[in-house]
Formats: C-alpha cells, sequence, structure tokens
C-alpha cells in the first residue's frame, strides 16, 4: 500500500470514535491495517491542521513558546500559515522555529505524554522538505553524503508519538521533516548517552503531573561553528524540560551537550578540540543567553536556583546525576 493509501485508510478507520475519543478496531481490521503499513515514515499531507505545541499541555498557565531576542529573533523564516505571517512551524504534537541565515532550528518545542506514549518500529528513513517554507532554509540530504555526520533529530522521533493511532503515526513522520534535524557524529547521535533519556528519567521520576512533559530543544548556533561543504555545524545542543510535579507547581531543568571533539575530527581544525562530548546539567539562565531566548518563567522555577554558577554546571554520567 503506498503512504498515501495508508493514510487514508487510517483516516477511514477512526472515522467514527467512541464518545471518550478512543477508537475501537477490529482485529482482522487492524491486521490488514499493520501488514500493510508502508516501509517509508507516513507524512500527513494536509499541513493546515497540524495543531503543533500546545500551550495549555501541562495544566495550569499556559506555557508559553520561548521567544527569540536580538539577532536571533530577526533570523527566523517567517511564511504565511492558516491564522496569518508567523515564524512556527507547527507539526503533530510539536513546533519548530528555523534560522534563515544557518537553515537549522534555532527553537523545537515538544509535548510528551508517556501515558499515552506508542511503540513505533522505525522504517526506512526517508526525509522531507517541508513545503511551507523555501528549500533554501533547509539543510537537505548533500550534507550528509560520505561523511559521519546523521541527520540527528532534535525532536527526538517516538516523543511526540502518542494519542491516537492516526496521529502516532503522524507524529512519527513529522519528525523526519529536515527542519527538525541537524548534523550529529555518528558516535554522538547513536551513543545511548544519558542525553537520549533525560525525558524518560524527568518522566518516571520527577512526579511529573500525568507523566507529561514540555520539552524545548535546537543546536546552539555560534557564529564561531566551523564551517563543513559551507555549512555551519552546530558544536552543542541544549534541552530545557518543562513538568508540573503532583502540587501541581511548574518545575524546570536545563542540559547541554558538546560534540566539538568529534566535529574536529571531521573538519580537521584543531582550534575546535575541546575535549570529549559530555552532557552537561546547567542552570536554565544558561541556556538562555546561549540560545539568545526569552525563559524568565522556566529561570524562576529551574531546580537548580539558587546554585551559584559552578554549583550550577553538573556533569551527568549516568541517569541518577540528575537533579530533579
Amino acid at each position: 500500500m503506498t503512504a498515501p493509501a495508508y493514510v487514508e485508510a487510517l483516516r477511514q478507520a477512526i472515522a467514527s470514535p467512541n464518545d471518550d475519543g478512543t477508537v475501537t478496531i477490529g482485529v482482522e481490521d487492524a491486521v490488514d491495517l499493520l501488514a500493510s503499513a508502508p516501509s517509508s515514515p507516513v507524512i500527513d499531507p494536509d499541513y493546515a491542521s497540524r495543531p503543533g505545541y500546545d500551550r495549555a499541555f501541562l495544566g495550569g498557565s499556559p506555557l508559553a513558546m520561548p521567544v527569540l531576542k536580538g539577532a536571533a529573533a530577526k533570523d527566523t523564516v517567517t511564511f504565511t500559515g492558516p491564522n496569518g505571517k508567523t515564524d512556527e512551524l507547527r507539526y503533530h504534537h510539536f513546533s519548530v522555529v528555523m534560522s534563515k541565515s544557518r537553515r537549522f532550528a534555532r527553537l523545537t518545542a515538544v509535548n510528551i505524554d508517556g501515558g499515552q506514549s506508542m511503540e513505533f518500529d522505525r522504517a526506512n528513513d526517508a526525509w522531507s522538505f517541508d513545503p511551507r517554507i523555501d528549500k533554501k532554509f533547509q539543510v537537505g540530504n548533500a550534507l550528509y553524503a560520505k561523511n559521519p555526520f546523521d541527520r540527528g533529530h532534535l525532536v527526538r522521533r517516538l516523543d511526540p508519538v502518542w494519542g491516537v493511532s492516526q496521529v502516532a503515526t503522524f507524529a512519527n513522520g513529522d519528525t523526519f521533516h529536515f527542519t527538525n534535524c541537524s548534523p550529529q557524529h555518528e558516535n554522538f547521535n547513536r551513543n545511548p548517552q544519558v542525553w537520549a533519556g533525560i525525558e524518560n528519567y524527568i518522566l518516571d521520576n520527577a512526579d511529573s503531573n500525568d507523566l507529561r512533559v514540555t520539552v524545548f530543544t535546537a543546536p546552539v548556533l555560534h557564529t564561531s561553528d566551523p564551517k563543513y561543504q559551507d555549512i555551519k555545524v552546530p558544536l552543542q545542543f541544549w534541552k530545557v524540560v518543562a513538568f508540573r510535579r503532583k502540587n501541581g507547581s511548574l518545575a524546570s531543568s536545563a542540559y547541554l551537550l558538546s560534540q566539538e571533539k568529534l566535529v574536529a575530527d571531521v573538519v580537521a581544525d584543531e582550534e575546535f578540540v575541546f575535549g570529549a562530548y559530555k552532557t552537561f546539567q546547567v542552570a536554565v539562565s544558561k541556556v538562555a543567553t546561549l540560545a539568545s531566548l526569552n525563559l524568565n518563567s522556566l529561570v524562576q522555577v529551574d531546580v537548580l536556583a539558587g546554585l551559584d554558577e559552578a554549583e550550577a554546571l553538573r556533569p551527568i554520567l549516568a541517569l541518577d546525576d540528575i537533579r530533579v
């Protein structure tokens, strides 16, 4: 079955949802549908209907998208969406804001519902340009040919994959847009370091409300980043996690990871050899400065609030090192 046919089959399967919004599918129909699934990610053809990042997802006061400041704010790629001019590319359960000059994301925001998460086997990788913005603002496959760079997901593939099966399928496909990746050295991207498990650790250990967290992630786009094929390769990545405790209070934590040494081996520029890649828990305010973001609401509820700069730089060698 082709991807469009599979999409239509999914639409028909949920045409009559139950009163609570769930869907009941007969065993034989479900088996037939799964057996006919395409081997590549399924992309929802209706870009106008994607809801994007949900500000009200955590309950309580809405958590707005962080606002870019200064030159970073002027550098975003804008387009005309259903509600007018915007720089927010809305996908299923997440949103992306792109840099015009660097052609990578300056900001991603994803809602993760651990109580409704679904397991999706990874199909053959097939990355797509987002048709809402010009391809000249998206770095495509050419960068990743014959070198150790992977198309590294920014919003992790399974983070938005939850809820009704059709939406989960589309969310999985949406993570395979070039807007949601940046070059990550294969030893960085594929290594099972704690970076990849931070969201799950927060879900499991932070008393988060209804197993929900919101995660903001992006590369740090330094002007001094080294070039490869005339494209500046980000050396650092940041992540800010927000969640509510059982008492309803909002909390946040921030993380920073570097691939400087690995990238230096590729670009052969010893100036960028600063040591092995490591993950750190850092103050949210540090990420706000590095990424030119207004994160004031999350700075105030940082789990490291009150610590001085040295104390707030915490190397993460194992997940138990994370302070929540």
